[in-house]
Formats: structure tokens, sequence, C-alpha cells
């Protein structure tokens, strides 16, 4: 894993929720708000979630998805392959007893299954810590040299394939 990999993962790993984009049969995107269930270390992110849901019907139909995160100044976005599961074992693995408000049966609710996300390419922006002072500093000399900022030497955005 090269530096700007690892970096991605670390963003990744500092969220616990995320916007999932779908595709409607419509062709139309459409995002939701998901508390994340588990971020694995190859970045393939575990969601919990009912069988009866728009978005189970439009990963059937369209498995591509789009994942974005933001929050203390990093923001995060991926793209990749949502698969519904359903495996007992990851479930008793990942299950919160915070979801029992929309599964009142627990883990063994009929109506549960899982959505797995494999990503394959993601991109970040870390304005965070000292970044984000470099940013400021690049940013004020830009403003009052009257040009546009030059962010070339920031390391605060990159594209990954995962």
């Amino acid at each position: 894993m090269n530096e700007k990999q690892e970096h991605f993962q670390n963003i990744l790993q500092s969220f616990n929720t995320a916007m999932l984009t779908t595709i409607g049969d419509d062709g139309k995107p459409r995002s939701r708000p998901m508390r994340i269930a588990e971020t694995c270390e190859d970045n393939v992110l575990w969601f919990v979630t009912s069988a009866e849901s728009g978005k189970i019907e439009e990963v059937a139909i369209n498995d591509k998805v789009a994942i974005t995160m933001q929050g203390g100044g990093k923001f995060l976005s991926l793209t990749g392959v949502g698969k519904v599961v359903t495996d007992q074992s990851k479930m008793d693995e990942i299950w919160s007893d915070t979801w029992k408000i929309w599964f009142p049966e627990g883990k063994n609710d009929p109506s549960i299954v899982l959505l797995k996300i494999e990503p394959q390419e993601g991109e970040y922006w870390d304005m965070s810590g000292t970044n984000r002072i470099r940013f400021m500093y690049e940013a004020g000399k830009a403003y009052f040299s009257g040009e546009e900022i030059d962010t070339s030497m920031m390391d605060s955005n990159a594209k990954v394939n995962l």
C-alpha cells in the first residue's frame, strides 16, 4: 500500500456515517445517510439495512455506488460496487444493539440484509491539522497578491486506486 492509499484508509476509518448514492431505475442518482457498520482494512464498507429498502432494489438493478463523507476538515469520496449479502456470521460480528430502533427483532430480524461496498477508486481532501494551516497561509498569500492559490505543494488531495 502506498502513502496516499494509507492516508485514504486512515481518513476512511475516521468516519462512522456516510452518504450512500445509488442509481434508481429511472437512471437518476439517489443519496441517503447511512451508519457504517464496519470499515475493513481493504477499504470495504459494510452497512446494515432492510431487504425492502429502495437502495437494495437499486443495487440489484445497477450495482455501481458512490460513498461520500465529510467532517472535521476531511472529505472523502469513493466509487465501487454494492453487493447484497445475507451472512448471519457476518451479521453476528458487526451487529450493534443501537440498530434495534430499525430492527426490533434484533440481528435475527428476517428483514435485515448486509450491503457490502467493494471500492474501486477514491479521493480525499484533508484540510485538517497542519494542512489547514498550510492552506490558510497559501490562501492569504493568493488573496493579497491577487493571484490564484497554488495548492501544488500541499499533500491535501489525492485520487487513489483501491
